[in-house]
């Protein structure tokens, strides 16, 4: 889920990989890029329970420069996710940011 939970943000800060989760970024190919691949930077990262078995959440703190060249660390961005069965196998699902 650390792992998903980084590519998410690494896709929704950068551009970069939304297309494996068309759920969470629809239209993605419309909307440009806030922060610049080589200037972003995950800091620290942490996944836990949200109050119920199949709900989690992965919080984020992360730095990056934006496309206007100012750079800002200590962002948070947190990432929720819902756990689904299929054929018997838990999957986590991450949910669109509302």
């Amino acid at each position: 889920m650390l792992a998903d939970g980084r590519a998410l943000l690494r896709a929704d800060a950068t551009g970069t990989g939304r297309g494996k989760w068309p759920g969470v970024f629809p239209g993605s190919g419309q909307v440009a890029p806030a922060f610049a691949t080589a200037r972003f930077r995950i800091q620290a990262a942490i996944a836990r329970r949200d109050y119920s078995p199949d709900k989690a959440v992965v919080h984020l703190v992360w730095a990056g420069t934006d496309r206007g060249g100012t750079f800002t660390d200590l962002r948070i961005t947190d990432w929720h996710f819902t756990r689904t069965f299929k054929k018997g196998a838990a999957t986590w699902m991450p949910q669109p940011r509302t």
